[in-house]
């Protein structure tokens, strides 16, 4: 079947939706029979809670997965079993911790005041059409690295710099889904030859190990020397290096190498996922302008327009409508549009359809946002409603039929964080500026690990008028 994927490869996601549709929600994928390439893919909503809860010790990441996205190395990306529940355990106590909370909050803001609100104002003063993919990738880049490191790399200003971190990471999600498109032995040829997408990996690796020994080695000095100001808040880095090893058998925080794969890896995850989130948010506005003017009623009704650096957390909970319409995005366009799992030991999924052990079983997240089956006839549609309950209130959806953050023991640690992040953003770009998407570009999505659209997203930016002017 490989060919038909490479011929397809252009609309895969189209036709994973019109394949699965009509096999019942489980697909079994046959490579090459001497590649290694067969696949189970699933949309079955019993299956995904079985692999992703009820059974979840037997299905990991498992060793082809580690060796395909290798330059994750051992963080949270990769790890299986006990090294996985040693990295959550860690992170977990981090991210609840009211000093990375405050430090996360008053990033965004001031990342907002200094940055992104500047930046947009200024793309409207000059009437400039820009792609707003790339800026909130930007926008997101400079946050999350903040997150981690504390420092601030810039790479949101007027001039659009390339930075190499942030072009390393895209050259190794490029050779990534090349890996799951190539039967293995091709790729690891070209790998040992030095060619072809391999040979960007291994620049982008060495990209990636030179900046985080950089900023690990700082920041170890930082700490020798407490040069660090504010007590009150403190970036995840820091908080890795100062872990307290006895209570984590398989981490070891004086090891560079275990806080370069944490770097990597929260960087991937923090940087892609929202601004993908963001960017197929704002285009999805643009074609529901009905959508557009209840989030702007409900943000009028409920947020006063103050400042970009005041704190806004708590008028988020009200936005119960602006929370539905982005659920509802991130069901049709979920940042990561696949999940891959493998089982220790041979099983029967509640399909019936029995898997071997280390058999590659794919969940198709963005497949699975538009079943009939799973979410009805109108599945296809957005409406923002469904996500809302008779009394007004959210209506909650098992995380095994919406994937977004994952499911089970597996569920995003930084899943609350992030959409006040990402209505924290929202709220200040609608308050301020109307987005207007240029009409005639192609929008579609990219294959590959994150659901980037392929050509970005091309806007003109207008001021509104505000009272604090």
């Amino acid at each position: 079947m490989l060919p038909g994927v490479l011929v397809r490869l252009h609309r895969i996601y189209d036709c994973s939706v019109e394949v699965l549709e009509n096999s019942n929600l489980t697909f079994q994928f046959k490579g090459p029979w001497f590649a290694g390439m067969d696949i189970l893919v699933t949309v079955y909503p019993a299956n995904i809670h079985y692999i992703l809860s009820s059974n979840f010790s037997n299905y990991i990441k498992g060793p082809e997965f580690q060796e395909i996205f290798e330059a994750f190395g051992d963080g949270i990306i990769n790890s299986d079993l006990e090294l996985w529940r040693n990295i959550r355990k860690a992170s977990q106590v981090i991210f609840s911790h009211q000093k990375y909370q405050n430090f996360s909050k008053s990033t965004t803001r001031s990342k907002l005041k200094d940055g992104l609100l500047p930046l947009l104002s200024h793309f409207a003063d000059e009437e400039i059409v820009v792609d707003l993919q790339d800026v909130f990738q930007r926008f997101m880049f400079d946050t999350t690295f903040i997150f981690i490191t504390g420092s601030d790399p810039r790479s949101l200003s007027v001039e659009m710099p390339e930075v190499e971190f942030a072009k390393a990471l895209d050259d190794v999600g490029e050779a990534i889904v090349y890996r799951h498109i190539t039967p293995r032995f091709l790729w690891k040829l070209q790998k040992w030859f030095g060619i072809g997408t391999e040979k960007k990996m291994v620049k982008a690796n060495a990209v990636l190990d030179r900046v985080c020994a950089k900023y690990i080695s700082a920041k170890r000095e930082e700490i020798r020397s407490q040069e660090i100001a504010d007590e009150e808040s403190e970036d995840l880095l820091t908080s890795h290096i100062k872990l307290d090893a006895s209570k984590y058998e398989l981490l070891n925080p004086e090891d560079d190498k275990f806080l370069r794969d944490f770097t990597v890896g929260f960087m991937a995850a923090g940087r892609d996922s929202t601004a993908c989130t963001l960017t197929w948010f704002f285009w999805i506005l643009s074609e529901n302008s009905n959508v557009l003017s209840k989030i702007l009623q409900e943000i009028n009704e409920n947020v006063p327009i103050t400042r970009s650096d005041q704190d806004k957390s708590s008028y988020l909970n009200k936005l119960v409508y602006l929370h539905a319409a982005l659920s509802e995005s991130m069901r049709l366009y979920p940042p990561i549009p696949f999940e891959r799992k493998s089982p220790i030991k041979p099983d029967v999924l509640p399909s019936g359809h029995k898997v071997k052990s280390n058999i590659n079983i794919m969940i198709f997240i963005y497949a699975m946002g538009r079943m009939k089956d799973v979410w009805g006839e109108d599945a296809a549609e957005f409406k923002p409603e469904r996500w809302i309950s008779e009394t007004g209130g959210l209506r909650h959806e098992p995380s095994y039929k919406f994937l977004s953050f994952n499911a089970g023991p597996r569920t995003c640690l930084g899943k609350n964080l992030a959409m006040d992040l990402i209505k924290t953003v929202i709220v200040e770009i609608l308050q301020a500026y109307e987005i207007n998407v240029v009409s005639g570009q192609k929008i579609e999505a990219k294959p590959g690990l994150i659901l980037h659209m392929k050509h970005g997203l091309k806007v003109t930016i207008a001021k509104k008028c505000s009272s604090l002017e």
